[in-house]
């Protein structure tokens, strides 16, 4: 039951914001067509079709929108205006309880928060589809205070990621057989890329090897800092990893003002 409200309120999403005048049309199958225009009585449709697409899918939640960021990556299956306008997706989700956070974390650990951190913020400094993070100070093996951020799972996220993954498996095969430019972007393939890519997202474990093989290849080259896991405190739903402080390589006049040298920097 809750899957058929699922596909319901996307359905009515795909409506309220044109997505049926974008692709529908496009289909081969007159009487498609024939729907396309009759949904499409009545609502005002005129920001341009890249806006729409995004709009729609902050409104359907995280993993849409997490689907938006990576389709916008894949320049070689969407038009440029749409690929830009995806590309400015965000992950725009609201923090959950702190509460919930710090369970979490003492569960992963069998620890309370006040036994593994000198300190620790309750309000995250950060909140995305996936997890959020809090800054932290650890006590280390060597008894020494070390500045943190905590990356911890956000609950419930595999049950809702297996939903939206299997109605979007549904709607690509839809896609799929009904259109021929819908055969040419592959939509179930880029489906599954997308499964693999956010099942691999979803094991914080895998994240902080990753990130601790990428340290290891740059250590030496005085070029890039990557920040050091602490290994004691990783697990598949929470990390502990170096805190890292800098300026956000977006804000070009703050790198100006701390002396970066910006043509190095693009190197």
């Amino acid at each position: 039951m809750t899957r058929l409200f699922r596909g319901v309120f996307i359905v009515w999403v795909v409506l309220r914001f044109g997505l049926d005048e974008l692709f529908l049309t496009s289909f081969q199958k007159p009487w498609l067509r024939v729907i396309a225009r009759i949904v499409s009585i009545g609502r005002n449709l005129d920001a341009p079709r890249g806006q729409r697409i995004r709009e729609a899918l902050e409104r359907l939640g995280p993993i849409f929108v997490k689907f938006g960021q990576v389709l916008s990556t894949r320049r070689d299956l969407m038009p440029l205006d749409i690929a830009d306008e995806l590309a400015r997706l965000q992950d725009r989700v609201p923090p959950f309880s702190s509460d919930v956070a710090i369970a979490t974390i003492e569960r992963a650990f069998q620890k309370k928060v006040d036994d593994i951190f000198v300190s620790f913020d309750r309000e995250p400094i950060a909140s995305a589809s996936i997890a959020q993070v809090h800054f932290a100070v650890l006590k280390d093996r060597t008894g020494d205070a070390r500045e943190v951020a905590v990356k911890v799972l956000r609950p419930g996220m595999l049950s809702a990621i297996e939903k939206d993954l299997s109605l979007m498996r549904m709607m690509a095969g839809w896609v799929e057989g009904l259109s021929n430019d819908g055969k040419r972007l592959k939509p179930r393939e880029v489906v599954a890329e997308f499964d693999k890519y956010l099942h691999d997202e979803l094991d914080l474990v895998r994240e902080a090897s990753s990130a601790a093989q990428l340290r290891r290849n740059m250590a030496g080259l005085d070029l890039v800092l990557i920040p050091e896991m602490f290994w004691d405190y990783c697990a598949t739903e929470v990390i502990v990893m170096e805190r890292m402080k800098g300026v956000p390589i977006s804000q070009v006049d703050r790198l100006r003002e701390a002396g970066v040298d910006i043509p190095k920097l693009a190197r």
